[in-house]
């Protein structure tokens, strides 16, 4: 597991990012490998959405290590799983959540700074210690923040988007995600101001994939996206049939 960890880190090149086409189930999972993927990630909305729950840790845990561990045993390369806020009241449930995950043969986790159904990220330190909880594991863990959620970007949110990183960093994670985040310059101001390899979220606003590499991001990922892309196409072929 160690050596999967550490194959799954040396993809996380800034400017050369890993690039994730984010999967839902083993069938999905088996698709995208097939197209060349090095590494998968799950998305927890796809996840949540296709086994007929909302998101938002609405899914029993047991449910998401039983789904994840379909998807290892279909494929070969590392799978990262998206862990929501990391499935605990506090530090020692997210430990013993995480370390079920490992176990399910994951080798990396997200894990957001909002707890489920708040606004707001929780405050740095508290956020922090969840974060150092779940890198006990020995797991790649990158660490969300939910700042970007509002559509104001300012100075001072991108500051507390580095201070978080270091903190992160610090506490052991390996890798900082910035869903939401579409304005540029700001992608490139916290890429090169952040202690962990970056990830962002595939947006029209951001460019192609190799103008999002060239703002210094290590990871992009398109998140829900494929899952949706994927029920329009099917949804789309059914009304061909049924409203024809």
């Amino acid at each position: 597991m160690n050596q999967d960890v550490e194959t799954f880190r040396a993809l996380h090149v800034p400017g050369q990012p890993l690039v994730l086409y984010n999967i839902w189930d083993a069938g999905s999972a088996k698709a995208v490998e097939a197209a060349g993927a090095p590494a998968l990630a799950t998305g927890s909305y796809g996840v949540a959405e296709a086994l007929g729950t909302g998101d938002g840790e609405k899914l029993p845990l047991a449910e998401v290590i039983a789904n994840l561990e379909r998807i290892v045993a279909a494929v070969k390369v590392p799978v990262s799983l998206d862990l929501e806020s990391g499935y605990g009241a506090d530090p020692a449930a997210v430990c013993a959540s995480v370390q079920a995950v490992r176990d399910a043969g994951a080798v990396g986790i997200n894990m957001e700074d909002r707890l489920p159904g708040e606004e707001r990220p929780l405050p740095l330190v508290e956020a922090a210690e969840r974060v150092a909880a779940a890198a006990a594991s020995g797991l790649f863990v990158n660490a969300r923040t939910d700042l970007f959620r509002q559509t104001v970007i300012g100075d001072a949110l991108i500051d507390d988007a580095v201070a978080r990183a270091h903190a992160y960093a610090e506490a052991g994670a390996a890798g900082l995600f910035v869903p939401f985040l579409a304005d540029r310059e700001a992608v490139r101001t916290i890429c090169a101001a952040s202690p962990l390899p970056v990830n962002v979220t595939a947006k029209p606003e951001l460019g192609t994939v190799a103008e999002i590499a060239a703002l210094g991001v290590a990871r992009i990922s398109y998140g829900h996206q494929p899952w949706l892309w994927a029920m329009q196409k099917l949804t789309a072929d059914a009304e061909a049939i049924y409203r024809a």
